[in-house]
């Protein structure tokens, strides 16, 4: 099959899978809604009326009030996460370079813990409002993205070890941080930061949406303009500038991006690692390096994949609500040995 072809198969299975994640997480819960139902629901809201929308009230606020802010951030958070991954894989050079595995995702969770701690003393909630987590996740995931650019880049390349080490060094701290948040924290704010430590897209409300939404759909789009880009900076640093990117510019404002994705996903849904590992990598290994459609592709395959992960974290244990970011872990944990094993191999490290 040629790439090409391949491209097209991506495309539509992806655009199926999106579908299906949206319908079955409309569908599937305590309260069983039927296809018509939503629907009709939809066409309703969209002032076409139609036999199929539900006359129950219970089920109408649940698919406005509970499911579909759900769903919506689900798709939101997971393109945001997967165009960060594929951003940073780009810039680095590495398809090790992930949020959640080099620290960014726990620097914007210490920068939101320290809002939600320290918010209404400084002044933060009074002057920020709901912005005041989202802003402060978003300096905590740029500060440690700075952090990691500037530690492990050397000679123009990155090492794959000081990568890690940084990545280490950076969770360990903000690890520690957020332990010192916990203790400052009163009983509310502690179940906040537990929350964020864990990862989930719970109480999702439409007010959180609207501010997630747009930054993804805006990030997004920034990151395709800039995929040729990346595809030069592909080539080598030198070759790139004899090509006239400006390949410091494109790196330092690509770090302003990856942490705005990051931040406004960690704000919001907490620590949510390996999407933007896995998706960016398995999309590459079917349509090649390109970025443009790489990073397209990206941003549907992470929204599909959150959106099933967080189907399976609401009705894999009945009455329960499963931290996704658990699941999402699970998943990527193995998948993230398997590259780095056959990173090592390469280059001979591991028989």
């Amino acid at each position: 099959m040629t790439r090409v072809a391949r491209g097209i198969a991506l495309s539509v299975s992806l655009a199926v899978a999106l579908v299906a994640a949206v319908l079955f997480s409309s569908m599937v819960g305590q309260l069983a809604i039927t296809p018509a139902e939503i629907v009709g629901s939809v066409l309703r809201a969209a002032g076409i009326q139609n036999d199929w929308a539900p006359t129950d009230r219970i089920v109408e606020s649940t698919i406005w009030i509970v499911r579909f802010p759900r769903i919506v951030m689900g798709l939101a958070v997971g393109a945001a996460l997967a165009v960060a991954g594929a951003v940073m894989q780009a810039i680095f050079g590495n398809p090790l370079a992930e949020p959640g595995v080099v620290g960014v995702s726990s620097g914007a969770a210490l920068g939101a813990a320290s809002a939600i701690v320290f918010g209404g003393s400084l002044g933060i909630t009074a002057a920020l409002g709901s912005w005041g987590v989202a802003v402060f996740a978003f300096a905590g995931g740029l500060l440690a993205t700075l952090v990691v650019y500037f530690v492990s880049r050397a000679n123009g390349r990155t090492e794959v070890v000081t990568l890690l080490l940084t990545g280490i060094a950076i969770n360990a701290f903000a690890g520690a941080g957020l332990a010192f948040m916990l203790f400052m924290g009163d009983t509310a704010t502690r179940e906040q930061i537990t929350f964020w430590q864990l990862g989930s897209l719970n109480g999702s409300l439409w007010r959180e949406v609207a501010i997630v939404a747009p930054i993804t759909v805006l990030g997004t789009v920034v990151a395709v303009v800039l995929g040729r880009r990346y595809d030069l900076l592909a080539l080598g640093e030198r070759n790139a500038r004899h090509l006239g990117v400006n390949v410091e510019a494109l790196r330092i404002g690509s770090i302003v991006l990856v942490a705005l994705l990051t931040g406004v996903a960690v704000a919001f849904c907490g620590i949510i690692a390996f999407v933007g590992l896995v998706v960016p990598h398995v999309i590459r290994m079917i349509i090649g390096p390109s970025h443009r459609p790489l990073l397209v592709a990206s941003a549907v395959g992470g929204a599909a994949l959150l959106t099933f992960a967080d189907l399976l974290a609401r009705t894999l244990v009945p009455g329960a609500d499963l931290p996704i970011g658990m699941l999402t872990s699970l998943i990527g944990g193995p998948f993230f040995f398997y590259l780095l094993y056959r990173q090592r191999k390469r280059s001979g490290g591991w028989a």
